[in-house]
């Protein structure tokens, strides 16, 4: 079995999201350099079975990949995030799940408590750069709607949910990153989003007191909730085990998502403070635009612009830590 402390294996891990079954994205990341592998399996691999599950490592392990980190659900969570009845039968399996990631020694579950809709964008095709396609989110695109539920019941929900599987992971040595609602804003579709704000996550810290309460920290959601995401690396230091990069350019009402190398923001800077505060942390690219020759029936996670990403992040690193 895995445990905590044995994630901190020394500075910055670059790692890609990638899908359960080999395709041309892999070998995309293997001559990109990058040796740690992100995954949300869903159906094509059972992460309740050990045997299934280590199955699916073994698969990333042939293609020269370390499975790092589990991202998103792994099932369905919906009568978990909805309150439903059978939730408890659902939180059995994510238990299971826990206890199987340390087994076989993988220490980062990304998840969110995105109830109803997960991530989102109102565009998905939005002309940019060279043609490329990106996304974007805009308020007037998706008129607000009457609440379907409480915030205050989603909570409950969450806190009861917390309660439950915390403890397995603390003993199970796996860190729960918690990803914040994207877009953070108070309501979607009818279903309230509560993970809008830092102080959602001191609340979280404050139900869920473990080492295994962590963070994903996607620094444009933050940017795009008006915090400040550099007085955030420090202050959650000790609790950010995973980070997203990605770049918004601000709109009016929402944003748009840029390359990595052209928003407004200074990855570089981003990048120097987490090497400034020692942290043993998994980095991967999120979202980029989708480039020439590539279908856009995923946006934002087609292959280019994120090994494009990838390059540009190493230089960085390179350039900060000297070539390695």
């Amino acid at each position: 079995m895995s445990s905590l402390a044995s994630q901190k294996s020394g500075g910055i891990k670059l790692g890609m999201f990638l899908p359960p079954v080999p395709d041309r994205r892999w070998h995309l990341a293997a001559q990109a350099g990058v040796t740690c592998a992100v995954c949300k399996f869903d159906r094509q691999y059972d992460v309740t079975d050990l045997d299934s599950f280590a199955s699916a490592q073994k698969s990333f392990a042939d293609a020269g990949f370390q499975l790092t980190a589990l991202e998103g659900d792994q099932f369905d969570m919906s009568r978990i995030k909805l309150g439903l009845p059978g939730r408890d039968e659902d939180i059995d399996k994510y238990r299971c799940m826990l206890e199987n990631m340390g087994k076989l020694g993988i220490g980062i579950l990304c998840y969110n408590f995105m109830a109803g809709v997960g991530w989102f964008r109102s565009q998905t095709a939005v002309p940019y750069r060279g043609g490329a396609l990106t996304s974007c989110w805009s308020r007037k695109d998706i008129p607000e709607e009457s609440l379907k539920f409480s915030h205050e019941k989603l909570w409950e929900n969450y806190s009861y949910f917390l309660k439950a599987v915390i403890p397995v992971a603390e003993k199970s040595g796996v860190v729960m990153c918690l990803h914040p609602d994207d877009p953070p804003v108070h309501e979607l579709k009818g279903f309230p989003r509560i993970i809008t704000s830092a102080a959602a996550y001191r609340r979280m810290f404050a139900i869920a007191d473990s080492p295994a309460a962590g963070v994903t920290f996607c620094a444009a959601t933050f940017r795009a909730m008006g915090e400040d995401d550099m007085a955030l690396i420090r202050e959650w230091k000790d609790k950010i085990h995973f980070v997203h990069l990605r770049d918004n350019q601000p709109l009016a009402d929402g944003f748009m998502e840029t390359f990595h190398d052209n928003g407004p923001t200074d990855m570089a800077a981003r990048i120097k403070l987490l090497c400034d505060l020692d942290m043993d942390i998994l980095l991967r690219p999120d979202h980029a635009p989708t480039m020439y020759g590539e279908d856009n029936d995923q946006p934002g996670y087609a292959a280019l612009g994120r090994i494009f990403a990838i390059g540009y992040l190493k230089g960085i690193l390179h350039a900060i830590n000297g070539k390695k």
